[in-house]
């Protein structure tokens, strides 16, 4: 008896020799020049076409987190692009692989840390501000307790308020897309002080995941929808590179002002 071959399912993009199809459309037909890539971006994770309200949060976060001059992940992208620049992949890949909790990563933390908060605070969701200030305040001591940050609180520039904050929640709140995860941000950012004893911004990358979660992502794959968009912001650094570089003078600046200390005995 001939056993069957494996079978490997997927739902997003197959070919034959005349057609592409992707997500059930036909790629040239149907999609080209009609769907954005933001979009198209969209609808690929969820396997559901989004609506024009969930594409408009969507892009505006990825416009966000586009670019945010030379940062960690700008600067190793330049000096790996310096040292390679056979290999933009390799370049893009340094900048991406610094995508972590202090960088890009605050996405992905804020929307969890929001996520487990509301789980925690069960049904029904609060009505009103005084509501979700109560959820917030009891997270943040929670977080506290634990001798955890905050995430998405603060900002190394933006001391009082980051503004891509502000518009992302109007954005939001526009289109009926206001919901708990930016409720509940937007309350901690109230109460925080409360505990903390000091008053910081919400930021931009917290207030994205906030967003991003109330697109009803999976709060696994954030991060992955920071990298997307510094993607873009990347390809202007190494293009930039290309025009005006710098790799070297930093390195240089470095190398130059080194300060050997010889190894502690």
């Amino acid at each position: 008896m001939t056993e069957s071959a494996p079978r490997f399912p997927t739902s997003l993009g197959t070919s034959d020799a005349d057609t592409i199809t992707l997500l059930g459309q036909d790629l040239a037909a149907d999609l080209m020049g009609k769907v954005s890539f933001g979009e198209l971006a969209l609808w690929l994770v969820t396997q559901r076409r989004p609506t024009a309200g969930q594409v408009a949060v969507f892009e505006a976060v990825l416009v966000a987190l586009a670019d945010h001059g030379f940062t960690p992940t700008a600067i190793a992208a330049r000096l790996t692009y310096l040292s390679a620049p056979d290999s933009v992949q390799g370049a893009l890949a340094a900048g991406l692989l610094g995508g972590g909790s202090r960088f890009l990563g605050v996405t992905e933390d804020t929307g969890r840390f929001l996520a487990d908060a509301l789980a925690e605070a069960g049904e029904p969701l609060p009505a009103d501000d005084a509501g979700w200030d109560a959820v917030a305040l009891a997270a943040v001591r929670r977080a506290r307790e634990a001798g955890r940050l905050i995430p998405g609180l603060g900002h190394p520039v933006h001391k009082v308020t980051d503004p891509r904050t502000p518009v992302l929640i109007r954005i939001a709140d526009e289109h009926g897309l206001r919901g708990p995860h930016l409720l509940l941000f937007e309350a901690i950012g109230r109460v925080h002080p409360q505990v903390l004893g000091r008053t910081l911004p919400l930021n931009g990358a917290g207030t994205s995941g906030a967003a991003l979660a109330d697109l009803g992502l999976p709060v696994g794959l954030l991060r992955g929808f920071a990298l997307l968009a510094r993607t873009a912001g990347l390809l202007g650094q190494l293009a930039e590179e290309q025009r005006r570089p710098i790799g070297m003078d930093i390195y240089l600046a470095v190398d130059r002002n080194a300060d050997y200390q010889p190894p502690e005995q």
